[in-house]
């Protein structure tokens, strides 16, 4: 295997996506306790639209290589590592580094990918699965005969956000542009256009009481609207800053900004709730208790598409060295899912 190449592609910097480069190489091999996945999915999420501009709130220097996570094979393993591993098909959150042929990971951060599922499925459900979990169960708490509002209704988390909701018996209003209503009509959703409508006063209409719970990736000064569309006890998640993808200056202001804006709203008397997710969080804390949590709640998302109440939403599959062209497709805002990349 040491002989094998591999394929990795670099982000050399702040550049546009034709600026990504292609490096070539030598399979790397696994140390103690680790394994080297041969990868068939990896994804483009957000957070490479935010490093390919400098504004990811927390990522290495340039240059590195993309790719929040990734689905692939264990080739072999290693002694400490468990040996039926090898030739499993395994999930995992990578952060950065996914977007390459071969990765070498730990094995305590691998997830198995139940067998039925496929490669590009499963890394379709992988991050926006268990973000959208997390926060539907752990932070919002949603139940059946509630109300909830997803901004980004046809995006990768989005998606499976509205379709988690509906499981739990929630009724599901979610923003969009005019194109993709009609796929979210057919999907149970009711659409509102945030360019073109008054969505605060929409949702009022379709939610005289207000919403039980808000999911707002978009950030900025929107999501005040998003707080005062709560009903009593509600909650809001916030989980990105997409409105600010193109500013200068600081990439941390805006999230310490939100943070500032979670941390007022929690100390006023109404009941009502705010959070900042994030799908790190806990694990400079526990490691165990993180990966523990990290497997229990995608099992819950892959059990959920076994019964066949999530469908993983596909926008496209591309070659990995067609990484350009896949990142264009996905800051186009023409797509509904996860763009995928297979290498």
């Amino acid at each position: 295997m040491g002989a094998a190449t591999f394929v990795e592609i670099v982000l050399p910097g702040k550049v546009e996506p034709e600026g990504l480069k292609v490096r070539r190489g030598v399979v790397p091999v696994a140390g103690p306790g680790q394994v080297v996945v041969e990868v068939e999915a990896t994804g483009v999420s957000f957070a490479e639209q935010q490093m390919r501009r400098g504004r990811y709130y927390d990522q290495p220097p340039f240059p590195f290589v993309p790719g929040y996570d990734l689905v692939g094979t264990v080739l072999e393993t290693v002694p400490g590592v468990p040996p039926e591993l090898a030739g499993r098909r395994v999930a995992a959150l990578v952060k950065v580094g996914g977007w390459a042929s071969h990765v070498v990971l730990d094995a305590l951060d691998l997830v198995e990918v139940p067998d039925g599922l496929g490669a590009a499925e499963a890394e379709a459900l992988l991050l926006n699965g268990v973000t959208a979990w997390q926060m539907l169960h752990r932070k919002a708490r949603v139940r059946a005969g509630q109300t909830v509002l997803v901004h980004g209704a046809n995006g990768g988390v989005g998606s499976v956000l509205v379709q988690l909701a509906q499981a739990a018996g929630a009724r599901v209003i979610g923003t969009a542009t005019a194109r993709h209503h009609e796929a979210l009509r057919a999907a149970g959703v009711l659409p509102v256009d945030y360019r073109t409508e008054d969505v605060p006063a929409r949702v009022r209409e379709l939610a005289p009481d207000g919403v039980d719970a808000v999911f707002d990736h978009v950030g900025g000064r929107g999501v005040i609207d998003s707080w005062r569309l709560l009903a009593p006890g509600g909650a809001l998640v916030c989980y990105g800053s997409a409105a600010t993808r193109d500013d200068t200056g600081s990439k941390q202001w805006p999230v310490l900004k939100l943070l500032g804006r979670v941390w007022l709203w929690n100390s006023l008397p109404n009941g009502r709730s705010a959070s900042f997710y994030n799908v790190w969080a806990g694990r400079a804390v526990s490691k165990s208790r993180f990966r523990a949590r990290l497997r229990a709640d995608l099992a819950q998302v892959f059990a959920t598409a076994g019964r066949g109440e999530l469908v993983a939403r596909i926008a496209a599959e591309l070659p990995l060295d067609s990484a350009a062209k896949a990142l264009r497709l996905a800051e186009s805002g023409t797509v509904a899912g996860k763009v995928v990349l297979k290498p």
